[in-house]
């Protein structure tokens, strides 16, 4: 799921018209910045923009060639530097995302495996432990998994098998310690 491959695309967490307020040059001398995160990868970036008609959850290009709103990827950020209001919409957005990219999540459920002897790649989505595990391993032999639907269908106790997928994400984003990155890249 991941790779060392740029972003192409992302979506605008937050836009700072008068640039970063940690910044400690004076206003005049701060460029705009637009805080995003990646499409197909979920890194956290720092844009400069071309235009200010630039608005929260827009998608923007920013791969190779010409960028219709964006000037240059400034950076990549951590969690730690995304401002209040990025914080905020960064949960919905990721939930966005995931719904958006549900085969290649379901593909997750029908093709993980063992980490080490002792850990599967499913223990790592919040709130599967050893049983369930067992029991989407059972499930997924009979036959793979369609959708989220079928999962939660198929497994009672996975209710919305999207949320812990999104909350593995936003895991994975906020603490630099995790160790394994399922979804998102170091």
């Amino acid at each position: 799921m991941k790779s060392d491959k740029k972003e192409v695309s992302a979506i605008v967490l937050d836009v700072l018209m008068k640039g970063h307020p940690d910044d400690p040059r004076p206003i005049f001398k701060r460029e705009p910045i637009v805080q995003a995160i990646g499409i197909s990868q979920f890194k956290l970036l720092e844009l400069v923009p071309k235009t200010l008609n630039i608005s929260i959850h827009e998608r923007v290009y920013i791969g190779d060639g010409e960028r219709e709103k964006i000037e240059r990827v400034k950076r990549r950020i951590s969690y730690d530097e995304l401002t209040q209001t990025a914080r905020v919409e960064l949960p919905y957005v990721i939930e966005l995302l995931v719904a958006e990219k549900e085969p290649e999540f379901v593909q997750f459920f029908n093709k993980s495996i063992s980490i080490t002897p002792k850990l599967h790649m499913l223990h790592l989505l919040p709130g599967i432990g050893k049983k369930l595990m067992w029991e989407i391993l059972a499930e997924r032999e009979k036959k793979p998994f369609e959708s989220f639907a079928d999962i939660s269908h198929r497994i009672k106790s996975i209710p919305h098998p999207e949320k812990m997928v999104a909350n593995r994400i936003l895991e994975e984003l906020e603490d630099p310690n995790v160790k394994y990155h399922v979804f998102t890249s170091k």
